[in-house]
């Protein structure tokens, strides 16, 4: 079962929960929801206007996914120390925010960087970061960053066994996107949320190895820029329909669907009708529009 909370920047509660003292909690947090570009504004007040960042706790491990504008204010957090960071891949809104990341620049800060899109193609993920954190383009380089940063290249498909001592199992999945891209399953006490973002879907057919990617997951956070009804005229992009995403969710047996990665031109009552119609084909489950400060907590 999944659960949202309350918070303060947010009464976006539709169930109450419960733990036990002992048990450790697997909870997801969303920073940034919007894809491409930020967009502030009057428009995008409810959802928010930060690019993509959602962060996971899996007992007192904190895991990061993407590094959009989402990331500075996530970062203001007074309880991080020890952090990992998953790169879905480096386009600049998923990036964006790392320049203004201040654990990184904090000592005796911990952060473990990994990507699984570069490594295929020759690049690897201290280059990458080293060009965009340096002049003339940004006045600091990662040569300034006083946390222990270690970065790690992979290939996506790989599993990464690095948290297993915690009891964290992280699968990877390649996606469809230009300059390839990588999905992300975390299994944590029985149960599991996937981040699936800047993918374009198979036009004649579902994605058969994304089914069993997700199948079964308590959370499917999936890249929900386009509908249907536009997506031919975005084809190559890389980008994916919110209909696209119900196929899969049911298809896979998905508990809770997340559309994520709005559409910057799309505002606050383009969102709620999104809702609307996303709950009106999934009657029997909890599904969300992704926004800024929405908590999830699946249940141990």
């Amino acid at each position: 079962m999944v659960t949202s909370l309350c918070d303060s920047c947010m009464t976006f509660c539709l169930n109450s929960w419960k733990r036990e003292p002992m048990q450790q909690p697997f909870k997801v947090r969303f920073w940034g929801v919007r894809g491409s570009a930020p967009t502030p504004g009057t428009n995008t007040i409810r959802y928010g206007g930060q690019t993509s960042c959602v962060e996971m706790r899996c007992g007192d491990q904190v895991l990061i996914f993407d590094a959009g504008t989402g990331i500075f204010p996530m970062g203001e957090q007074q309880d991080l120390k020890k952090m990992q960071l998953f790169l879905s891949h480096t386009h600049i809104d998923h990036i964006l925010g790392f320049p203004f990341f201040s654990p990184a620049y904090q000592k005796g800060m911990e952060l473990d960087i990994w990507a699984g899109h570069l490594k295929a193609d020759g690049y690897n993920l201290y280059d990458t970061l080293s060009r965009v954190m340096s002049p003339p383009i940004f006045p600091l380089t990662l040569d300034f960053l006083k946390a222990d940063i270690r970065y790690h290249d992979f290939n996506a498909g790989e599993t990464l066994t690095h948290l297993t001592e915690h009891g964290i199992e992280i699968q990877t999945l390649p996606l469809n996107h230009p300059d390839r891209a990588t999905a992300y399953r975390v299994n944590y006490a029985g149960h599991s949320a996937c981040y699936v973002t800047d993918v374009e879907h198979i036009r004649d057919g579902l994605n058969q190895a994304l089914i069993a990617f997700i199948r079964d997951a308590d959370v499917f956070i999936y890249d929900s820029t386009f509908d249907d009804a536009s997506f031919d005229r975005f084809v190559g992009w890389g980008h994916s329909t919110w209909q696209e995403g119900v196929r899969l969710a049911e298809a896979a047996n998905v508990k809770s669907l997340v559309l994520f990665h709005h559409d910057p031109n799309m505002g606050d009552n383009g969102l709620d009708e999104r809702l609307e119609k996303l709950r009106s084909l999934r009657p029997n489950h909890t599904d969300y529009v992704a926004r800024e400060g929405l908590s999830l907590v699946l249940n141990p």
